[in-house]
């Protein structure tokens, strides 16, 4: 997100002390992140076979925690061909002040935010073994992550996955989009943490993200905001079906200063 007129900064951070680590050796932890990341290419094949709707909500706050900014988007997805198609459903005129959504924002919000690391994408991350904790009550395997170097124009994801123990698949991020800026550019990304469910059975969908974060610009303001974004309505179909939309709507987009 860029600033405008203003700038925020600091999101409270949860900190949860997890299980000591179990007695696991490198090449058992190693074998278990190659697993999940196949597990993880698994699921992102079986998501192309399903339709949801995204709702994305941001929210420009105040000093006392009031509404005084909104931005809104609620989208049908879709992947045909392997490929990410969004059909906009609703996009209310934006009333966002101090800051505006720019193309790095609108990346994390389709991929970064959904995390999955498969096991192509695994070679660009760092992943470090933390230990074990229970994500809502599901025993997970807890992995720090980190890109192991950056390309202009790419986005990733920095912070911390919950990998269930039985199914291998991620269960929870938390953490920040990040990559590289543009020379001169003062945009900052919102930490977020972002809960999957099972959907069909075997795999686990993400649900529900959200962030509460101050981002702090360069110009030495900050900026409250909080952002929610529901995945629902999933639906299972098949190629030769024919997938029927709402009725389409342009977004608007908040012009920039």
């Amino acid at each position: 997100m860029k600033t405008w007129r203003i700038a925020l900064g600091v999101l409270a951070v949860a900190g949860a002390a997890w299980a000591a680590d179990q007695e696991l050796s490198e090449g058992r932890i190693q074998d278990i992140i190659q697993e999940f990341a196949d597990k993880e290419t698994e699921f992102t094949r079986a998501r192309e076979n399903y339709t949801y709707r995204q709702t994305a909500r941001l929210h420009e706050l105040d000093e006392f925690g009031n509404i005084r900014g909104r931005w809104e988007m609620v989208s049908d997805i879709v992947f045909p061909d392997g490929k990410r198609r969004e059909l906009v459903v609703r996009a209310p005129v934006g009333t966002l002040r101090n800051i505006i959504m720019t193309p790095e924002d609108e990346q994390d919000l389709r991929n970064t935010q959904p995390f999955v690391m498969t096991t192509a994408e695994l070679p660009d991350y760092f992943v470090r073994f933390l230990g074990m904790q229970n994500a809502d009550e599901i025993p997970c395997y807890v992995f720090a992550v980190k890109p192991m170097k950056m390309e202009a124009g790419k986005r990733y994801f920095s912070g911390m996955i919950w990998v269930d123990d039985r199914d291998l698949q991620i269960v929870k991020t938390y953490g920040r989009g990040v990559g590289l800026q543009k020379r001169g550019a003062d945009n900052q990304f919102p930490k977020f943490e972002t809960y999957r469910e099972q959907i069909d059975g075997k795999f686990w969908f993400p649900t529900y993200t959200r962030a509460d974060d101050v981002l702090h610009f360069q110009t030495g303001l900050s900026q409250r905001i909080r952002m929610t974004v529901r995945y629902e309505d999933y639906k299972q179909f098949k190629s030769e079906s024919q997938i029927k939309y709402g009725e389409p709507v342009e977004s608007k987009e908040t012009k920039k200063p």
